[in-house]
């Protein structure tokens, strides 16, 4: 039995190698099992290998021979194989189909032998079992259908297990090799991975049912059917989706296309009413003229009859003159006809209207040639009448080479006002007709029109030749401000001559009329240019305009190269389409990268002049970087060009809207994350932080005013895209509760709406969170687009959509009603999750909440009570910090840069100051402290001084302290007196309190005030150091002596430094305070000390030579400088010789203003010094005495 079980899993290896054409493993397992004796398995691998039709002698001859065979022996090889294997499959599937009919006869028959037999025995059972089985064998594999990824890995794995536990090791390794698609170290846990798989598998397959098996092979069957009809189906939707996108476009395009159609059509309508009006005061003034013609032939005949006898006696001179001018008159007459023939022949070939124009245009000429040649013929031949018959002349007998008049002639012998200009005297018709002809008038007239031949074939162009020769020489002469008078005689010159090289000479004049254009004169050179673009077609300007004008490219001024950005854009129109998109936008590439600010926005205004004129697609993501690139240029001016002229240009060439708004979220964050960060410390709120640079701030506000730019174009796809058009809106397109209800429901999708508040709001919180608290002015900027963003959808989406994602970003809880269920995942990740994140929310967050959510103008009571909640009731909070508490004040803070919330703050600030809770009252205080720089003199003395007073009459020493620091930011931003007043008093009730630190307080508030407040503050605050220090300490704590001292040093010497003190406050107070404070030289420190010493030197009265002395000490220099400025010195003497009676303080104090300057800088360096430790070198001091 083992051996029967071990033949069949044999077996059952050798069928899966052959059927998965694994030749190489096969070819090892029959050498192995002849090796082990086992030639009964051996057979069927035996007989593969030597059939011929598998491998034919003359092949492996071949193989043997090592030759390398040719691509040829090789195709034909493959074309034999091929058509073997389709015989092969053929037989096959013959071979298969009778299988099948024979197992159905099989079945059949087994029926009828089980009915009749009625118990079946043991024997029948064992002798029945092995017909079973070969009836499962003989089911075809082809049915179960290719072998999947997974199957074939399992059997692979299980093939590979038998071959190494049979001890088939070479077999093993070979199939291992063969195997390279799949990794067969690794079996994934599957049903199928089980010890000994393939004898589990051989027992399973004898103890199961055919049923069974075919059941679950029709069951796997439908499901991957299922499957792939799912598929066909969502590929379907997706074909139907872009189908209807696509007619949706094509019916808006025929839109368009039929509303301009109807447009030329009453635009044509009212140019024919125009033409045949036209037509018919044509053809009243041909008539007219006609009338007149046949009134002068009259006149002619009269005056012929009359001149009989002077004709007669003409001498031989005159008829040959007569018979020259009357082939001049035929010559006409057949140039009438010619004319004639082209009014009939254009007649024919344009439309009725344009037809009747130019027939018009037509006779005119004709008209116009009669009445010249007619003129002629009266100066010419007085005596003969024209006969009607020779006007019926044969066109075909008009020579070729006579020169058309348009042609030739110049434009103003077309004109009928100017046809006189062809007669030498001047005169007209009617001047003739006043007088007879004598005989001396007709041999006077005669002679003069012997003398006016016809017009030369070259004569038009000669006269091209002689301006474009001309003018070159003319154009250095001319002044610059009038030289623009001499382009229609350039472009004439370049739209007409006949040489390509002069008409490249005259194109560069043109372009160099002026040497720097400014911007009117530009414009008349562009205009020039774009009229000879429109007539000499899209060749020439490519090949003559173009080039000239980009040599100008890299010109050395910047007003050069703004012409050629304006080609770019003007001129694109004029050449073919293929040069706009390629030669024309790497120019404006080019110029992107100019060093001029004028030249970049000018390139930028002309690439959106330029991007409706490209006929592909191709270039949108160059064109996209260009304008990336240019949003984020340094000069304002370029900026604003690209945001208000580039970006909607490329929205709407592009529409591609989507993906601008991907890469514009990746820029800002993206500039935010490469900052460095604020602090180093792992784990800690700066570390996650980041310092901007200078670049990086200006790229984010530049990208959030693209993201603010771009915001109704969002707008505008969200409402376009809605897929609940049947709800009827009352806002228009604003977004009202019950379409947010229904896109709650999550059964359809909406992903220009979802952008903005799963994508945008997220992204813009996550910079939030990277933002400092200086950078006030970036958050200003999310804030604004925060309230344009509730501005556009509405109330609805402020309160269902914005509101919870930002109380949820802060960490509240949020009511998610309105929001499918399948973004419910994401919105809660915004969440902060730790105690560091938390503060970030509050820090960066907090403030956008306040300000661009809450901060809307509908939502001013809801931001009350939020606010008021925030404050007050979070004050009674006990585990709240003082970090936190710090970071909310931030928040109030940003809020307050918004004037139309400062009246509910401040209401909500004194119902702060009146509680009974001292946590409220000091952060009153501090939030009293940060909104000073936002409010004006009016409102800090009605609201914040108020408050403050009252806050510094609290018992808390806290809430008191808190206020001090309030009242000396008061100090910092206002100098008006009567702020100053309320604040000297109630300085004076914080300083009777007589504690150290109310003391220390009040005079480091003060001192920050220094710099800013008014001289009468400065003067008070030096008037009580100098009471303190006069005051002996009685306390024995010497540190507590050390803070006081250093306390007032600080002041002094932010005094001395940064004040212009007046004698009076020097000599009463800054000299004693000085004296005072040096008794007690154990309380001060070394600093300090040698600071105050020097201080008290210089302004005890040898103000000169005092800086004499510390320059020459710290900077090195001589100290007989000092005897040059001193009382004994060159200048000292001077100024006493000049004022003897003066004494020596006056003299002092009567100093230049620029030396107090001087002074007061160098004392500033040599406080510097002081705290470096610098001092002066006495021994080269010495030396230098």
């Amino acid at each position: 039995m083992m051996d029967v079980e071990r033949s069949s899993l044999c077996n059952c290896v050798v069928n899966f190698l052959l059927e998965e054409n694994y030749l190489l493993t096969a070819f090892e397992l029959l050498h192995e099992l002849l090796d082990d004796g086992r030639d009964a398995q051996a057979i069927r691998l035996k007989e593969f290998f030597s059939d011929p039709s598998h491998f034919p002698p003359d092949q492996i001859s071949r193989y043997n021979s090592l030759r390398v065979l040719d691509p040829q022996s090789l195709l034909e090889e493959k074309e034999a194989i091929e058509e073997k294997l389709a015989l092969s499959d053929y037989e096959l599937r013959l071979a298969q189909e009778d299988i099948v009919k024979l197992k159905t006869e099989l079945q059949r028959k087994e029926d009828l032998t089980q009915d009749k037999s009625s118990e079946p025995s043991v024997s029948n059972h064992v002798n029945h079992a092995p017909e079973i089985h070969r009836q499962k064998r003989d089911a075809p594999f082809s049915d179960l259908g290719p072998l999947k990824a997974n199957e074939r890995k399992d059997l692979n794995c299980t093939v590979k297990e038998y071959l190494l536990i049979a001890g088939y090791r070479l077999t093993a390794m070979t199939f291992y090799e063969e195997v390279t698609d799949q990794n067969l170290d690794v079996w994934e846990n599957s049903p199928a991975s089980v010890p000994d798989a393939l004898r589990h598998y051989y027992y399973q397959y004898l103890s199961s049912t055919s049923e069974a098996a075919e059941e679950k092979i029709s069951m796997i069957r439908e499901n991957d059917s299922l499957k792939e009809a799912n598929e066909s189906l969502n590929h379907e939707k997706l074909c139907l989706m872009k189908n209807k996108e696509l007619a949706e476009g094509q019916i808006n395009a025929l839109t368009k296309s039929l509303e301009a159609t109807q447009k030329d059509l009453k635009d044509k309508e009212n140019l024919t009413q125009d033409l045949k009006q036209a037509l018919e005061n044509q053809r009243k003034e041909l008539n007219d003229c006609r009338a007149e013609i046949t009134s002068l032939k009259m006149h002619i005949e009269g005056s012929s009859s009359l001149q009989n006898p002077v004709a007669a006696n003409l001498n031989s001179t005159q008829s040959q003159a007569i018979e020259s001018y009357k082939e001049e008159i035929k010559s006409l007459q057949m140039e009438i006809e010619r004319l004639k023939a082209e009014k009939t022949n254009i007649s024919d070939l344009v439309d009725s209207s344009c037809g009747d124009k130019e027939a018009i245009q037509t006779e005119e000429k004709v008209v116009e040639m009669d009445e010249n040649r007619t003129q002629i013929s009266h100066h010419i031949e007085p005596a003969e009448v024209v006969d009607s018959n020779t006007l019926v002349m044969p066109v075909q007998t008009f020579d070729n080479s006579t020169p058309k008049p348009e042609e030739n002639l110049p434009e103003s012998s077309m004109n009928p006002s100017n046809s006189t200009d062809g007669f030498p005297d001047g005169r007209n018709l009617s001047q003739q007709e006043e007088k007879p002809l004598s005989e001396d008038s007709g041999l006077h007239l005669n002679s003069e029109n012997l003398g006016s031949e016809p017009v030369p074939e070259n004569m038009g162009l000669a006269t091209i030749q002689i301006l474009a020769d001309a003018l070159p020489k003319i154009v250095p002469y001319v002044l610059i401000n009038h030289r623009e008078e001499l382009l229609p005689l350039i472009m004439c010159a370049i739209e007409r001559h006949p040489d390509s090289s002069t008409r490249d000479s005259l194109t560069h004049t043109l372009f160099n009329l002026i040497k720097r254009p400014d911007e009117q004169q530009r414009r008349i050179i562009m205009d020039a240019c774009v009229s000879l673009a429109k007539n000499v077609g899209e060749m020439r300007t490519e090949t003559e305009l173009l080039p000239q004008c980009w040599e100008q490219i890299n010109h050395t001024y910047e007003e050069r190269r703004l012409l050629v950005a304006q080609s770019c854009g003007e001129l694109a129109e004029f050449v073919r389409p293929e040069i706009r998109d390629s030669l024309i936008l790497s120019i404006v590439q080019q110029l992107i990268e100019d060093p001029a600010t004028v030249v970049r926005e000018a390139a930028a205004h002309n690439l959106a002049l330029l991007l409706p004129l490209f006929p592909l697609m191709d270039k949108y993501f160059k064109v996209e970087e260009l304008m990336f690139q240019l949003a984020c240029d340094p000069s304002g001016v370029v900026v604003e060009t690209a945001l208000k002229e580039l970006l909607p240009a490329i929205i709407n060439w592009g529409n591609k809207l989507d993906h601008i708004l991907r890469v514009l979220l990746s820029h800002i964050l993206g500039s935010a994350q490469r900052c460095p960060p604020l602090s180093g410390v792992e784990g800690s709120v700066e570390s996650h932080l980041r310092v901007l640079g200078e670049q990086e701030r200006w790229n984010l506000d530049v990208s959030l005013r693209m993201l603010a730019k771009l915001l109704p174009f969002i707008h505008q796809k969200a409402i376009e895209t809605c897929p609940f058009s049947s709800v009827s809106e009352s806002n228009g397109t604003l977004l009202s509760s019950s379409i947010l209800e229904l896109y709650a429901g999550g059964h359809v999708e909406w992903p220009a709406f979802e952008w903005v508040h799963v994508d945008c709001f997220s992204g813009l919180l996550q910079l939030a969170c990277l933002l400092p608290q200086k950078e006030d002015n970036l958050r200003n900027r999310i804030t604004k687009f925060l309230l344009a963003v509730s501005e556009c959808f509405g109330d609805s989406y402020l309160i269902h959509i914005m509101l919870p994602v930002f109380l949820i970003a802060i960490g509240d809880d949020a009511d998610l009603t309105f929001f499918p269920p399948n973004i419910h995942s994401r919105i809660k990740g915004l969440r902060p999750r730790t105690a560091v994140a938390e503060r970030l929310a509050i820090l960066g967050v907090l403030p956008l909440l306040l300000a661009g959510v809450l901060g809307s103008p509908g939502k001013r009571q809801q931001l009350a009570d939020y606010l008021r909640k925030l404050l007050l009731e979070g004050a009674t909070k006990e585990s709240r910090s003082t970090t936190h508490n710090m970071d909310i004040v931030n928040a109030v803070r940003f809020l307050c840069t918004f004037e139309e919330h400062h009246g509910m703050i401040f209401n909500i600030l004194w119902e702060m100051v009146v509680s009974s809770n001292i946590e409220m009252k000091i952060s009153a205080a501090n939030i009293l402290k940060v909104i000073v720089p936002y409010i004006d003199a009016k409102v800090a003395s009605t609201h914040v001084l108020p408050a403050l007073i009252t806050l510094g009459s609290d018992q808390n020493l806290n809430v008191k302290y808190a206020s001090i620091d309030a009242f000396g930011a008061v100090a910092q931003h206002f100098k008006n007196d009567m702020i100053v007043d309320k604040i000297r008093v109630q300085m004076d009730a914080f300083l009777e309190d007589g504690s150290l630190e109310a003391t220390i307080a009040v005079v480091r508030s003060l001192v920050v005030a220094v710099p800013h407040t008014t001289e009468r503050l400065r003067d008070y605050l030096l008037s009580k150091i100098f009471q303190l220090t006069t005051t002996p300490v009685s306390s024995t704590d010497v540190m507590r002596r050390r803070q006081r001292a250093n306390a007032f040093c600080e002041a002094i010497r932010a005094l001395d430094a940064t004040a212009d003190l007046s004698a009076n406050s020097i000599r009463d107070f800054l000299l004693p305070t000085i004296q005072n404070l040096l008794k007690d030289p154990d309380a001060l420190d070394p600093a300090h000390k040698e600071a105050l010493e020097i201080i008290l030197k210089e302004r005890s009265g040898g103000t000169f030579e005092a800086l004499s002395k510390v320059v020459g000490a710290h900077l090195g220099i001589a100290s007989s400088v000092t005897s040059f400025f001193g009382e004994s010195g060159l200048l000292g003497k001077k100024e006493i010789t000049e004022l003897p009676t003066e004494p020596v303080e006056a003299l002092q104090s009567a100093a230049s203003p620029a030396a107090a300057e001087d002074t007061r800088f160098m004392r500033i360096m040599r406080v510097t010094d002081m705290l470096r430790g610098k001092g002066k070198n006495p021994e080269e001091t010495h030396q230098n005495q």
